[in-house]
C-alpha cells in the first residue's frame, strides 16, 4: 500500500481527472484566464471556506509535518501560505516573481489559464502541534484529544496525523492538486508532507438541491447529512462557540479524516437483498427500507413479515442516525477515492477519504465511531487504514493577517 501511496502524485492526478479529459485535457484546452465570480469562492472571511462551502467535485488533501522547532519559522510559514491561499482562491498565480530565467519561478505553472473552479484553501492544526516545540502547548484545545483506538482499526502510522493539514477542494483536479503542490514547494526546509490523498467524486451533499452523489458501492450517500444553509444546525453541531477552553478556536471547527479502504470485490458477490441490508436502504432509489423516497424518515420500530426489524439492527444507517445517537451529528465532506491495485491481490486499492466537521470530537465522531466499529455490518466490506485530527481555527478577516494568527497574540 505504501507504495501506491507515494505514486499518487506521479499518477493520482491523471486518474482523479479522467472523467474530465484528464491532465491533457486540461492543458489542451485551458479555461478563460479571467473567471466569472461564479467560479470563485471568496478566501477573506470569519470562518474558512471549504467547510460550509458546497461540496466540489475534485480534492486533494495533505498533511505535513514540521521540520523545525522554531516558533518565528512556522509563523512565516502560516504567512506565507495564507497569502499563497488566498491569490490561488482568487485565480492568481502565486506571489512572487515567476518570469526571471535565472530563478525558479514562483509558481509551478500547472494552473495558468484555468479559473479557480470554486477552489478552497482549508488548514488544520493537527495534536502534535502543541507538544511544546514552538511554546504552543498551553494553547491546545481539550476537544483535539488523541482519537482512540477503535476495534478493527488497520491504520498505517505513515498515512496518519501530522502537525498541519491541507484541504483542498475545487472543481477541476489540476487546480486542485496545484494548491498543495505550491504549498509544499513554499513550505519546503520548513516542513516536509508526511502522507496525501487525492479524492473525486464528492461523497456526500450539503444542500436538498443537490443530487446526492452515490459512494464506490453504488449507494447514495450522506442523504441526511447536515444542510450547512441551517445556521441552527451549524451552530450546534460544526462551528466551535463560547464553550471552547481555547478563545482561538471559536468560529472554527475540528476535522476528522478516515481513509477506509472498501472491498469492493466481496462487496461485488453479495446479493442486493443483503447489500440493502447492510445499508438499511434501497439500492438505486435511496429510500430507507420502510419507505418509498430517499427522503422519506426511518421508520426503526418497523417490523418485516417475519416480525424482525424491518431496518435490521446493525444496518449502518440505523447506527449512524441521530435519532439513535442523543441528536449527535457530523457534517460529512468526504471523497471517493482510487489508488490503483495491490499487487499481491490484484483487488483495487478504492474507497472513501471520509471527512466531517464538528464542534466536539470527543462527544461526536468519537461515540459515533466506536458504536459503528462494534456493531455495523458494514465492518465486513471496510477497512480503516489511514486518520487524521486537526483543529480548523476560524478564518482569515483580511488581507495581511493569516491563518491561525490568534495562536501567537
Amino acid at each position: 500500500m505504501k507504495a501506491s501511496r507515494r505514486g499518487f502524485l506521479l499518477g493520482g492526478v491523471a486518474v482523479a481527472g479522467a472523467g474530465v479529459g484528464g491532465l491533457a485535457g486540461h492543458a489542451a484546452t485551458p479555461a478563460k484566464a479571467t473567471a466569472a465570480p461564479a467560479d470563485r469562492v471568496a478566501f477573506h472571511g470569519a470562518r474558512q471556506a471549504g467547510i460550509a462551502t458546497p461540496p466540489q467535485q475534485r480534492l486533494a488533501f495533505a498533511a505535513y509535518d514540521l521540520v523545525t522547532t522554531d516558533r518565528a519559522a512556522l509563523q512565516q510559514l502560516l504567512k506565507t501560505w495564507t497569502d499563497a491561499a488566498a491569490a490561488m482562491c482568487a485565480g492568481q498565480m502565486v506571489p512572487g516573481d515567476s518570469t526571471t530565467p535565472a530563478a525558479p519561478p514562483a509558481d509551478t505553472g500547472e494552473a495558468v489559464g484555468l479559473s479557480p473552479a470554486n477552489l478552497t484553501i482549508t488548514i488544520g492544526f493537527g495534536p502534535s502541534l502543541f507538544d511544546g516545540r514552538f511554546g504552543l502547548a498551553g494553547k491546545r484545545p481539550a476537544a483535539l484529544a488523541d482519537l482512540p483506538h477503535f476495534p478493527k482499526d488497520q491504520l498505517d502510522p505513515a498515512n496518519s496525523n501530522g502537525d498541519l493539514c491541507i484541504q483542498a477542494c475545487a472543481d477541476d483536479p489540476v487546480v486542485a492538486f496545484h494548491a498543495i503542490r505550491n504549498l509544499a514547494r513554499l513550505g519546503r526546509g520548513t516542513v516536509t508532507m508526511r502522507w496525501s490523498q487525492l479524492g473525486f467524486g464528492k461523497a456526500a451533499s450539503t444542500s436538498a438541491a443537490e443530487e446526492t452523489p452515490r459512494n464506490l458501492f453504488g449507494f447514495k450517500d450522506g442523504t441526511r447529512n447536515i444542510e450547512t444553509a441551517d445556521e441552527g444546525l451549524m451552530n450546534q453541531h460544526v462551528w466551535v462557540g463560547s464553550e471552547s477552553d481555547q478563545a482561538w478556536m471559536r468560529g472554527g471547527s475540528y476535522l476528522v479524516s478516515r481513509r477506509i479502504r472498501m472491498k469492493i470485490e466481496a462487496w461485488d458477490r453479495d446479493y442486493l437483498s443483503d447489500q440493502e441490508a447492510v445499508f438499511g436502504r434501497h439500492k438505486v432509489s435511496g429510500a430507507p427500507l420502510t419507505g418509498a423516497g430517499e427522503h422519506d424518515s426511518p421508520d426503526f420500530a418497523a417490523r418485516a413479515a417475519d416480525g424482525q426489524p424491518a431496518i435490521p439492527m446493525d444496518a449502518h444507517m440505523r447506527l449512524a442516525a441521530h435519532e439513535n445517537n442523543n441528536g449527535v451529528r457530523i457534517l460529512r465532506r468526504g471523497y471517493s477515492y482510487t489508488d490503483g491495485m495491490f499487487s499481491d491481490s490484484g483487488e483495487l486499492n478504492a474507497g472513501l477519504f471520509f471527512i466531517a466537521y464538528q464542534k466536539d470530537p470527543r462527544a461526536q465522531f468519537v461515540p459515533l465511531q466506536r458504536k459503528l466499529a462494534g456493531n455495523d455490518a458494514l465492518n465486513e466490506y471496510i477497512e480503516h487504514v489511514g486518520s487524521g485530527l486537526f483543529a480548523c481555527p476560524p478564518g482569515v478577516p483580511t488581507s495581511g493577517d493569516f491563518w491561525g494568527s490568534a495562536l501567537f497574540a
